[in-house]
């Protein structure tokens, strides 16, 4: 009887800690890496949209490059979307730095803004940090059926968390954005990323709820109304973040919102996954130290990106300088 019962429960933990095949994985982060570089696309195109409005003197919705980065915007949301179901949180959400200097890049042909040595090698970090973050990322689920979501939503942690993020919210929205949002980035990001709260484990669950759905589970009736929910909760996120990242463009620079947004965004949204999905649990000391280096590694890269991008100066220069030292 005890064999047996020993069975039964390394069964359900299997079933509980369940290891994506190498093929979802694959899949789920090449769609990471492909949606990472089209949203790092939207900013730099939405910012392109706005000034072209501005000198014409009409809005921004008329303009075809504004859209044009709204449309990679949603492309890039879907492929999240479809990442979020085929592998961790804690690695999708990190792979979002590849963006950042693919954006950068893109804003020094299109926008004009200064991208020197210091840049490059930002670049070049950020893209390393995100190998670092794939190779000691987590490699099982810990939440994989629609009653598990269900159980981890109405955890008592959670919904306090949640509490906390709607009355910041509140908050940054109705007091805070209004007298201070054009003057300090920091608000509209707090915004934006706090949102990330809802967006990103609700897209988690809605993956979850409509397998339940698909396969005609005994419980795909409540897998379905779980997630209209969740698809409410997502809809309304979207289109608040949506208003407010335009809002952030028509006052700061697109790189340096696109880089402290990742950092910020990514800082909450790891924290509302491991309050909820505790992917965490399934990383061992190596791993993540391992995976505490790569985000260091990842967000050193975005701060020689911004902070140094009004240097002027290159390796021609320093050369010289070295010469006239000698």
């Amino acid at each position: 009887m005890g064999t047996a019962a020993a069975a039964a429960a390394a069964a359900a933990a299997g079933e509980g800690a369940r290891s994506p095949s190498p093929a979802a994985v694959s899949l789920g982060l090449g769609v990471a890496v492909v949606s990472s570089l089209v949203n790092g696309s939207t900013f730099v195109l939405q910012k392109k949209g706005i000034v072209r409005a501005k000198r014409r003197g009409t809005s921004y919705l008329t303009d075809i490059v504004w859209w044009a980065g709204t449309i990679a915007m949603a492309v890039g949301q879907i492929g999240n979307f479809l990442a979020y179901t085929a592998v961790p949180t804690v690695l999708v959400t990190p792979l979002g730095a590849l963006g950042v200097p693919f954006g950068s890049i893109l804003a020094s042909y299109l926008l004009k803004e200064k991208l020197n040595i210091l840049g490059k090698l930002g670049c070049l970090l950020s893209c390393a940090g995100s190998v670092v973050l794939i190779i000691h990322s987590p490699k099982s689920e810990s939440v994989t059926t629609q009653a598990e979501l269900e159980e981890k939503l109405t955890n008592p942690v959670f919904v306090g968390y949640l509490c906390i993020v709607l009355l910041m919210l509140l908050l940054l929205i109705f007091w805070i954005a209004p007298a201070h949002g054009p003057t300090n980035i920091m608000v509209y990001i707090s915004i934006c990323s706090l949102l990330g709260s809802f967006t990103v484990p609700s897209t988690k669950g809605i993956g979850l709820a409509a397998q339940d759905i698909l396969h005609n589970n005994p419980s795909s009736q409540r897998a379905l109304c779980l997630c209209l929910v969740l698809l409410a909760v997502l809809g309304c996120s979207i289109i608040v973040q949506f208003r407010y990242i335009n809002k952030a463009l028509e006052c700061f620079d697109s790189s340096v919102f696109g880089a402290i947004y990742y950092v910020v965004f990514t800082t909450l949204v790891l924290l509302a996954s491991a309050i909820l999905f505790r992917e965490w649990s399934n990383v061992g000391l190596v791993d993540f130290l391992g995976m505490a280096c790569g985000f260091t590694t990842v967000s050193v890269g975005i701060v020689l990106i911004q902070v140094f991008k009004e240097f002027n100066f290159n390796l021609g220069e320093m050369n010289k300088s070295n010469m006239k030292t000698d």
